[in-house]
C-alpha cells in the first residue's frame, strides 16, 4: 500500500512541510530508513539524524525548531510518537480487513454462529454453540471450545486455545500460543499422601479492549469466573490461577504469576517475574518492580513496592544502600571489638 504525504497528514491531523505529493510505502526507523519510507522523531536525542535520513516523510513534534535543512517532508504534529502508533495502528486495521473468508480445511460446527467479515484460517477448530461477533480474526490453529462467547473485532493469533463457556469481549487481541480457560490447579490432599482433584467448573471473561500476549494462561475458576477487566494489557508468558480478579487497565509484565483468588485494583502496574501469594488484593494504582514478591495485601493506592517479601518503595532503596555497606560495618565492628577487648584487658 502506498500513502502520499497529503494523506497521511490527513490521517493523524498534522501539517505539512514539504512535498505533499511525496509517497511511502512502508516504515523505517530515522537513522536506517531508505526512500520511500515514512519515520519518526520524538527524541530530540535522535534530531541530527533527521538530518541525514534517506526518509521520504518523517513525522515530527510541531515545536521542533529546524537547525538545518532536511531533503524529507515533514508532516508536524503535536506529540510525534503518539502520531506514528496511532499510524502504525490504521495501518494494521487496514492490512486485517482485508483478511476475510473462510479457509479449508477448518472445522465450523453446524449449530455455532458467525458475524460478518469474518476471517478463519485453515486448520481451526470452532466448537458446538460458539458465538462469534463482526469482524473477527481467527489465524491458523485456533481451537475454540463449546458455548464460548466472542465479541466484535476480536484477533486470535495462531494456535490460541480458548476452553469450553469461556467469553470474550469487544476489540481483544490474543496473540500466539494463550490458552484460556485451562482448568485451575486444584487439588485436595488425601490421608494416604494422594491428591484429589477438585473439578473447575467456572470460566474465563475477558472484558473489552483487552490485549494477551504470547503463550499466557489464564485459568478458568473452581466455581464463578476468573476475570480480565476492561483495557488490561498482559505480556508473554505469564500465568494467572483460578478465580483471579485484574481490574481495569492494568499493566503485567512477562513471566509474572498471579496465584488464585487473588484481586488486583484498577490500573496497576507489575513487572516482570513478579510473584504473588493467593487470596490478597492489591489496591489500585499499586506498581510492584521486578521479580517482587507479594506476600500479603496491599490496602493503599498508588503506591510502589520493591523485594522479596514486597515492601515499600523507598524503604527497600534504603535496605539496598545499607546492605551494600555491610562488609565496611562489619570491619569496624570488628575494630572496635579489639579495641574494646584490649581496653578490658589494660584494666586487669
Amino acid at each position: 500500500m502506498q500513502f502520499t504525504a497529503a494523506q497521511i497528514a490527513l490521517m493523524i491531523e498534522g501539517n505539512i512541510e514539504g512535498n505533499p505529493a511525496a509517497t511511502v510505502s512502508s516504515f523505517g526507523k530515522i537513522e536506517e530508513a531508505v526512500p520511500g519510507q515514512l519515520s519518526f522523531l520524538a527524541n530530540p536525542k535522535y534530531e541530527a539524524n533527521l538530518y541525514s535520513t534517506a526518509a521520504s516523510i518523517v513525522i515530527v513534534n510541531e515545536s521542533l525548531v529546524l537547525k538545518q535543512t532536511t531533503q524529507a517532508t515533514l508532516i508536524r504534529v503535536r506529540d510525534a510518537y503518539d502520531a506514528f502508533a496511532n499510524l502504525l495502528t490504521k495501518y494494521q486495521e487496514i492490512q486485517t480487513q482485508q483478511l476475510v473468508g473462510i479457509q479449508s480445511p477448518s472445522f465450523i460446527a453446524v449449530s455455532a454462529k458467525l458475524g460478518e467479515a469474518i476471517y478463519v484460517a485453515a486448520f481451526s477448530y470452532i466448537s458446538e454453540n460458539v458465538v462469534i461477533g463482526n469482524h473477527v480474526k481467527i489465524h491458523s490453529g485456533v481451537v475454540i471450545g463449546e458455548g464460548v462467547k466472542i465479541g466484535n473485532r476480536v484477533v486470535l493469533h495462531a494456535g490460541v486455545k480458548i476452553y469450553n463457556d469461556c467469553v470474550i469481549g469487544n476489540n481483544v487481541i490474543i496473540h500466539a500460543g494463550t490458552i484460556i480457560g485451562s482448568d485451575g490447579f486444584g487439588f485436595a490432599p488425601q490421608a494416604d499422601g494422594s491428591y484429589h482433584k477438585i473439578p473447575q467448573i467456572g470460566n474465563v471473561i475477558i472484558e473489552d479492549d483487552v490485549e494477551i500476549g504470547a503463550n499466557t494462561t489464564i485459568d478458568r475458576a473452581t466455581i464463578g469466573a476468573t476475570f480480565i477487566r476492561k483495557g488490561a494489557k498482559l505480556d508473554n508468558l505469564i500465568q494467572i490461577a483460578h478465580n483471579v480478579d485484574i481490574g481495569s487497565h492494568t499493566a503485567i509484565a512477562a513471566q509474572a504469576g498471579i496465584s488464585g483468588s487473588t484481586k488486583i485494583g484498577v490500573g496497576v502496574m507489575i513487572g516482570g517475574q513478579v510473584g504473588t501469594a493467593g487470596h490478597i488484593s492489591i489496591a489500585d494504582g499499586s506498581k510492584i518492580a521486578g521479580q517482587a514478591g507479594v506476600t500479603k495485601s496491599i490496602l493503599t493506592p498508588n503506591r510502589s513496592f520493591n523485594g522479596t517479601p514486597a515492601i515499600d518503595f523507598s524503604s527497600s532503596l534504603r535496605i539496598q544502600i545499607l546492605s551494600r555497606r555491610l562488609p565496611e560495618m562489619e570491619k569496624r565492628l570488628l575494630e572496635m571489638e579489639k579495641k574494646i577487648a584490649e581496653l578490658l584487658a589494660d584494666k586487669h
